[in-house]
């Protein structure tokens, strides 16, 4: 067994900065070094500071801020800790006490003197070649911290619904942004562990091929262009073919290989493709991500999809881990995947894996739709921000429940008058009609279409708030950022009201 990796080998041991120099000198080093992910900050040879990439950056938004001291945007008493004290025992001490300090950055010594800085995603490399104890460790950080990055992620988009002067919003998005990315990083570190274990979760429905892609290629369009690459999104099958697999898995293998290929071809030419064969048991699918970048050595090569820290030529921990789960989901699917280099520059990563098909389109509808009979509840989400009806979507998904999503309350009220949900979601603050409003309307729907249950969800849940919530006809209220447990609890309580009905007369009879 590999020795256990102490914080020394982890660590960023590039110079401190003086806490009285400005902070345009720390910018300069982030602008520069994509790879520079926090700096220490020192008085003389004493830690007294940390600034780390995500919150810095979004703080020189502000006008003049780079011209201030740098003591000024640190973050004041920073967690320090001895190059020799093994990963996994540092990090087991930091969630007891400063788990804050995980993301924000800490400062590493030895022998008392300043040896380098470290974050969460240097860590991983160290924890994931821990033993099994260690394993268990990367996904007990991931939910820890995942609930702080979350709450910073809602306040944000709670924010940018105020109306901000637009250096403020700017910042406040930039915040965003810094927690979106926080938690795609913890949720591919426990997945990774979780595919390692051998328990991945894999979950295949009816799903159109040329739909896949098409997505795949909307989501990298914009970021292919700023970074001045040509990406070019193929598909190489019947237009309306469907086949029963795990769409999201396979977009998130699409977006690893994309995204070390981005990592390596600065200006150059990225091919993403998606062919449809005949297979023994339905259809083989044949991926193919295709760059021009650097010259790959074989060991290089070989060490695409290995452990964090094996091939962190460019991209970072983040995107590292995302190729080793991206591998760990083809073979979960049964398949298969090869890095090869390109008779020229570059190289070019595959995936093939077998698929059942889903005859036609209509046949996918119907599966779809049959599903969908089998599901303890239809639900109706209302919400004007995307990502958080994409949140809610998918802990609806994990509960078992299928869902519609309407983006305002006029829209909400349309909807309601089919009768077709069990429960309504509903946000509060929403243009054109509020969801107080529209809890209203729907109260005066005849029948079921007005006697459905409707659920707050929002961050202002005061007293006084609450009643008014309940005067207007819903049931009750889950607080953002919303905890799975809660949302649970609550629609648990909703349905137990639709169901209890039936039953009473049941047992009357």
């Amino acid at each position: 067994m590999a020795p256990m990796q102490t914080l020394g080998d982890l660590i960023d041991q590039r110079p401190a900065i003086s806490a009285g120099k400005p902070c345009e000198e720390a910018l300069a080093a982030f602008v520069h070094d994509l790879d520079c992910r926090c700096l220490a900050v020192v008085e003389g040879d004493r830690p007294v500071g940390v600034v780390h990439r995500d919150a810095f950056m979004a703080r020189m938004e502000a006008a003049g801020a780079s011209g201030r001291a740098l003591r000024d945007a640190a973050e004041p008493d920073p967690l320090v800790a001895d190059a020799a004290e093994p990963a996994p025992t540092f990090v087991e001490r930091a969630l007891r006490h400063r788990p804050a300090a995980l993301l924000a950055g800490f400062i590493v010594t030895r022998d008392g003197a300043y040896a380098g800085v470290c974050d969460l995603a240097m860590l991983m490399p160290g924890l994931s070649a821990a033993p099994p104890t260690g394993a268990g460790l990367i996904e007990r950080v991931c939910a820890e911290v995942r609930d702080p990055v979350a709450h910073m992620r809602s306040a944000a988009e709670g924010l940018l619904r105020l109306r901000l002067p637009d250096a403020a919003a700017a910042h406040v998005a930039t915040i965003g942004e810094a927690s979106e990315a926080a938690l795609s990083l913890l949720d591919v570190a426990a997945d990774l562990q979780r595919a390692e274990a051998g328990r991945l979760d894999i979950n295949p429905a009816p799903h159109r091929l040329q739909e896949l892609m098409d997505r795949i290629e909307a989501s990298w369009r914009d970021e292919a262009q700023v970074a001045g690459v040509t990406l070019l999104v193929s598909y190489d099958g019947a237009p309306d073919c469907a086949a029963v697999i795990d769409s999201a898995r396979l977009e998130q293998v699409f977006d690893a290989l994309i995204g070390h290929a981005m990592a390596q071809s600065r200006r150059g030419v990225i091919e993403a493709s998606l062919q449809v064969r005949a297979g023994d048991a339905g259809m083989a699918l044949v991926g193919k991500v295709r760059d021009n970048g650097v010259a790959y050595s074989p060991a290089r090569l070989a060490a695409m999809f290995g452990a964090a820290g094996q091939a962190l030529e460019e991209g970072g921990v983040g995107l590292q881990l995302a190729l080793g789960l991206a591998q760990h989901a083809i073979v979960a699917m049964g398949g298969t995947m090869e890095a090869k280099p390109n008779p020229g520059p570059g190289a070019t990563v595959s995936f093939e894996l077998a698929a059942l098909a889903a005859a036609d389109t209509k046949a996918a509808d119907e599966m779809t739709a049959a599903g969908a009979g089998r599901r303890a509840a239809h639900i109706l989400v209302v919400d004007d921000n995307a990502t958080n009806r994409m949140v809610v979507e998918a802990l609806c998904e994990m509960f078992d429940c299928s869902t519609e999503s309407v983006v305002d309350g006029v829209e909400a009220v349309d909807a309601a008058k089919a009768g077709r949900f069990d429960v309504i979601l509903m946000d509060i603050k929403m243009p054109r009609m509020d969801g107080v409003t529209a809890s209203r309307e729907i109260r005066k729907l005849a029948g079921h279409a007005g006697q459905v249950p409707i659920i707050a969800l929002t961050a202002n849940a005061d007293a006084d708030e609450v009643a008014q919530y309940l005067a207007a006809g819903m049931r009750s209220v889950v607080e953002k950022p919303i905890k799975p447990e809660k949302l649970m609890e609550a629609l648990d309580a909703a349905l137990a009201e639709r169901v209890a009905p039936p039953q009473s007369n049941a047992a009357a009879a």
